[in-house]
């Protein structure tokens, strides 16, 4: 009973130094995991060693993919092509369902850039849309930030599910990660956008709603200091082939051996491991860049990406290096075998990660922490399977978005673009997050049910 009050203790210890000291989850990750460590009977000599072999040890499974993936979104950010993604969308729908066609450009622009980005990108288009199409700005405001928030707590390679499907084990699997995580998400984003059509007769009652003209206006001056944008092929390529290599490397692992084992199986093998994959969009994205000096333009964009992906990495690592020190106490073991007599089961990770994401506001901090906490779990309350780790790291997903609000970067983000008051945008965007996380932890119950 001692081990569940300390992890408690640890849990509290973690949302405390976060939330409300405003200590980076890095640090704090790392400290959780000394504290466990101690207060478990680890021994000393043992300590340091098993925080450096699981920090190390996910960050080997994992870290390249994140840097990659993160490059790659920097590169699809800077050279327009996420304003190409959103133009495709717009001439597919045309102008008759304004706020499905926003929602779809945000799944589909957060699958490789950052959502607070994506939002800051493509603000300027929503509110053209907006005022083109005579519909709420509001409703257009929360549909496409529900679409933006949808892929990026489920689909890798958004570094947050990565980093979870790295803690889970599941680094060879996530061909089936993101099947998964499409699925679920697309249900996410669309009870986001029926919430978010509720105020299609709501106007921004906040601060500077007045300036929701000059937004609008400033979408053309965007679109002309880009120059001219990337092709529609060459815009959506380096993020959607490697997801299709590693979709078909998944596929081609199945049991049944759908492409045999010889030279089909061998290539697509290869090419459908994450990293290479990945390497292979990295030099897609070349294609994005214009001028005489492209050799440059990409070294810069990639040491951007670094710097963009050093604090997840570091936070990813953090998570490695606690949930290593908890398998090694097996407190997570006797948790495990305690929360197995109440029949929580899946509910149990998304729970979790949504009082961690409630609590300190980072879904990347909810997903890392909790995959390393529920990991040495997951068999004894009938999750050890691959297609249960896949599951428990959708409810995870659904957890860290449940909910956003003022601890919440992207709040604060759709917030201040939309001109929304804190009220309004409370009852708009931080309820349609709480609807779309309990949409998707019902939707992966269900695939439970069926798949397990």
């Amino acid at each position: 009973m001692s081990s569940v009050f300390i992890l408690i203790a640890i849990i509290a210890f973690i949302v405390l130094a976060t939330a409300k000291f405003k200590l980076h989850p890095f640090i704090t990750l790392l400290l959780a995991a000394f504290l466990l460590s101690f207060s478990s009977g680890l021994p000393l000599a043992d300590t340091a060693k098993t925080i450096s072999d699981g920090f190390g040890g996910i960050l080997g499974y994992i870290g390249l993919v994140i840097v990659l993936g993160t490059i790659i979104g920097v590169i699809l950010e800077k050279s327009g092509a996420a304003i190409t993604m959103a133009e495709a969308v717009i001439k597919l729908l045309g102008p008759r369902f304004p706020t499905l066609t926003v929602s779809i450009i945000g799944y589909l622009v957060s699958i490789p850039v950052f959502c607070d980005s994506g939002y800051v990108i493509l603000n300027s288009l929503k509110q053209s849309l907006a005022n083109r199409m005579k519909v709420s700005s509001v409703a257009m405001s929360v549909a496409l930030a529900t679409g933006l928030y949808a892929t990026h707590t489920f689909v890798p390679p958004t570094p947050g599910p990565i980093a979870a499907a790295g803690n889970l084990g599941l680094e060879s699997s996530l061909g089936v990660v993101i099947g998964v995580g499409l699925l679920v998400s697309a249900f996410a984003a669309a009870a986001g956008l029926l919430w978010a059509n509720r105020f299609k007769h709501e106007q921004p009652d906040g601060e500077g709603a007045e300036e929701l003209i000059e937004q609008a206006e400033a979408f053309e001056q965007m679109k002309q200091r880009y120059g001219v944008l990337p092709s529609t092929f060459n815009a959506f390529a380096p993020i959607f082939i490697p997801i299709l290599l590693i979709c078909l490397g998944s596929v081609a692992n199945f049991p049944a051996a759908p492409f045999g084992k010889d030279t089909a199986y061998q290539l697509l093998n290869f090419l459908g491991q994450p990293l290479n994959a990945l390497l292979i969009g990295l030099f897609l994205s070349f294609s994005l860049l214009k001028g005489a000096n492209k050799l440059e333009q990409f070294s810069e964009h990639i040491a951007s990406g670094l710097v963009s992906a050093a604090p997840i990495l570091l936070i990813t690592g953090a998570g490695g290096a606690f949930g290593a020190v908890i398998k090694a106490t097996e407190v997570g073991s006797y948790l495990g075998m305690t929360l197995s007599g109440l029949g929580v089961g899946i509910f149990m990770p998304f729970l979790v990660s949504a009082a961690l994401k409630s609590a300190q506001g980072s879904s990347t901090v909810a997903l890392v922490t909790t995959s390393a906490l529920v990991a040495p779990m997951l068999g004894d309350i009938g999750l050890g399977s691959e297609m249960g780790r896949v599951l428990t790291v959708m409810a995870i997903g659904a957890g860290a978005m449940t909910v956003s609000h003022a601890n919440d970067s992207f709040f604060w983000v759709v917030t201040q673009f939309s001109k929304m008051s804190v009220p309004q945008a409370y009852r708009a965007q931080t309820m349609a997050t709480l609807v779309q996380g309990v949409t998707a932890m019902v939707v992966v119950y269900i695939l439970t049910l069926i798949m397990l």
